[in-house]
């Protein structure tokens, strides 16, 4: 029987005759009315702002933004004019709706948006996109708001570089998908991406290595290209990212990884290695076991001053200091560490890792800034108030919850989209080879293991695409898309969360036709195949 139904819905779109309104992530609420407001051949989309008058200029910003994009997709010419007989949407700002909560309602004489804040009628913009099929939109009445206020989307740029153009379509893609916050992976052992101007040769020397892996990296395949690979942003450059999200609502939030995934800036100061060195940055995948040495008080000066250059250029709430997969081989055998250990009266080198990242946390507080680590800084303890993206399992989300902390779930089982899409890797382009359905995706609970009372911790969901097998942007939308749409709906919509056959339904309606007039080298798989 459900196999039958599948079959008559992929019928259905195979024919457009698909009944009903379609979107995802699901709306609060769907009213339809019957019939259709058609756009002219020349209409207007306009501001109406009766109370917060300094929404105005973020309104028309919206406005220029979706005229442009439905021109392209649609070949719809809409003018940004006052209120008059042509306007074809009104935009406007009603305040008690709630933050990026908004209310769209079609009618046959046009399109009326009012969000609780600017965020709001951008979000309802993205829905509309949705709707409009050959220049028609149907008449409905939607009521919306997000379920999760942390809505995330991470895209690592270290294992590979993505030029600021495709850095700023990534913000474009996640945007469409109601997310609100990059997270931008700038550094690990195989390159440096930010310019630091206190020390240059971190984005020269530090971005640069030798060559990289040739293929799927396995024990028996260690084959290099022989090619020097590399890339880096100017601070011109990252302000621009940074303004650019922000007309999207999307906080950029960077990443330095530390203490681990750190021969990059170990190979322009090897004396902050517990060795000495000479380090030199990773050529394959995996993990060092050179890391930063915390036994030296030179090691928290440098850090500490790229820091300072990182929060003048991002404005976020948050920052990410990693404080993942670190071996404590280097500092077993290290007399700084060890006797850093003794001073402290540490009990061992785990709480060591402890005493680096809270010593940062702290700093960072003193700076008016929250620090965000994976889920490792739990392990031997870190301040309260510092934020923890889930990643190993969500048990690791129940301790975190229990000690006092906000986390942000993001579990490789469900969340990694760098991962395969199919049960045979090998069938896609080189990838990860464990297998990440959709369907897999959509199982997301990230309340689970948690009580009712501790649900409030979870400040949201996010997807992770890393990069080691992702030379480009083309590669990275095949992989990111239509799963991120399973991982959008869980972050906007999980309070109202349909069974998967329901969205499946619902993302086969609308999906392809938004990737395809965006452009976008979607993976096909979910929408050809009965699953």
């Amino acid at each position: 029987m459900k196999r039958l139904f599948l079959l008559i819905i992929a019928s259905l779109l195979a024919t457009g005759a698909w009944a009903g309104v379609s979107i995802v992530p699901k709306p609060l609420s769907v009213k339809e009315n019957g019939g259709s407001f058609r756009f002219p051949s020349e209409g207007c989309i306009s501001v109406r702002i009766e109370n917060a008058q300094s929404d105005i200029a973020a309104l028309e910003r919206c406005a220029a933004m979706f005229a442009g994009q439905i021109l392209q997709t649609e070949g719809i010419t809409l003018k940004c004019a006052p209120i008059s007989k042509k306007s074809s949407i009104v935009l406007d700002i009603r305040e008690n709706l709630g933050d990026e909560a908004y209310e769209l309602t079609v009618s046959r004489k046009g399109i009326s948006i009012t969000g609780g804040n600017p965020a709001g009628v951008f979000y309802a913009l993205q829905t509309l996109r949705q709707l409009i099929s050959d220049g028609s939109v149907p008449c409905v009445e939607i009521k919306d708001a997000p379920a999760f206020a942390y809505r995330g989307g991470m895209l690592d740029v270290a294992r590979h570089f993505f030029p600021v153009e495709d850095v700023k379509k990534f913000i474009d893609i996640i945007a469409m998908h109601k997310m609100n916050r990059f997270h931008w992976h700038l550094t690990d052992d195989q390159g440096w991406r930010i310019e630091i101007r206190k020390y240059p040769a971190l984005s020269q020397k530090g971005s640069v290595r030798k060559q990289t892996i040739v293929g799927r990296q396995t024990k028996e395949n260690m084959v290099f290209d022989g090619k020097p690979y590399g890339g880096r942003y100017t601070q011109e450059q990252i302000k621009e990212v940074v303004a650019y999200a922000a007309e999207r609502f999307i906080e950029v939030i960077p990443e330095i990884d530390m203490p681990g995934h750190s021969l990059a800036p170990l190979s322009i100061r090897p004396d902050l290695g517990c060795t000495g060195g000479p380090y030199e940055l990773w050529c394959r995948w995996g993990i060092s076991e050179d890391v930063y040495c915390p036994g030296k008080e030179e090691t928290f000066a440098f850090i500490e001053d790229i820091l300072s250059e990182l929060i003048a250029l991002f404005p976020s709430t948050y920052i990410h200091i990693g404080g993942d997969e670190c071996p404590k081989t280097r500092w077993k055998a290290c007399p700084d560490c060890q006797r850093r250990i003794k001073e402290e009266g540490l009990k061992n080198e785990a709480q060591l890792q402890s005493y680096f990242m809270n010593r940062l946390a702290d700093w960072l507080k003193q700076h008016g800034r929250t620090m965000i680590g994976w889920d490792e800084v739990i392990d031997a303890g870190i301040r309260k108030d510092a934020t923890i993206m889930v990643w190993r399992d969500q048990l690791k989300a129940m301790y975190a919850v229990q000690a006092g902390h906000n986390v942000i779930m993001t579990p490789k089982w469900n969340c990694y989209l760098d991962y395969s899409q199919t049960s045979d890797p090998y069938s896609e382009p080189l990838c990860q080879t464990r297998y990440l359905s959709i369907r897999q995706v959509y199982r997301l609970d990230p309340y689970d293991k948690l009580k009712p009372s501790q649900y409030a911790q979870v400040l949201g969901v996010q997807a992770n695409l890393w990069t080691e097998y992702i030379p480009d942007i083309r590669q990275a939308e095949h992989m990111l898309l239509p799963r991120l749409g399973a991982i959008a709906e869980t972050a906007w919509s999980f309070d109202r969360k349909d069974p998967y056959d329901d969205f499946a339904a619902r993302a086969k309606a609308s999906l392809p036709a938004l990737y395809k007039k965006a452009g976008y080298n979607y993976a096909d798989y979910f929408f050809e195949n009965i699953e």
